[in-house]
């Protein structure tokens, strides 16, 4: 009884300092949001639904750009590098799980763990980019998911450098 008791009013604190600082912040909230909505829009333009996991990795990746802006993975060559290295290690993925005798799934985690590899040894740790390894591995790609992957991530980032005055750490 006394832990449930406890548990409640942890429950409520909580809830109190979020309400207070959704009420301090609430502008920051709905204006980098609203941010994240456009580009998302913009990159659906390019992808379609068979491309839904590169896109779900550009989602994160702009939740890491305008939630989390002061994070070493939100800056702008983290999250362009990144996502290349990630594309690229797809790719390979996807070559490995189609021309191998091996499993495909073993394409799809080499895809993975190659990408979180290059990322961390060349200093550009963006993890979203390692969904966009996970998605072309399954999927391959071509010239519009390349190049729309490669659009999205440079427009964030400059949506990001150019209004950055105004966007603050969310979390």
């Amino acid at each position: 009884m006394i832990f449930m008791k406890e548990c409640v009013e942890m429950v409520k604190r909580n809830y109190i300092q979020m309400r207070d600082e959704f009420l301090m912040h609430w502008k920051a909230y709905v204006f980098q949001s609203m941010f994240a909505t456009i580009v998302m829009f913009l990159v659906l333009l390019f992808l379609t639904l068979q491309n839904a996991v590169v896109a779900a990795s550009v989602g994160s990746s702009a939740f890491v750009v305008f939630a989390m802006p002061d994070s070493i993975p939100a800056r702008a060559r983290n999250v362009i590098g990144g996502q290349i290295i990630g594309m690229l290690c797809g790719l390979l993925g996807y070559v490995i799980a189609n021309s191998t005798q091996a499993p495909e799934y073993l394409g799809y985690a080499i895809a993975v763990g190659l990408s979180i590899f290059i990322m961390v040894v060349v200093d550009m740790e963006h993890p979203p980019a390692s969904g966009t390894a996970l998605g072309i591995a399954i999927t391959s790609t071509n010239w519009n998911i390349s190049l729309g992957v490669i659009a999205a991530v440079v427009l964030l980032s400059l949506t990001k450098k150019i209004f950055r005055k105004y966007i603050r750490d969310l979390v």
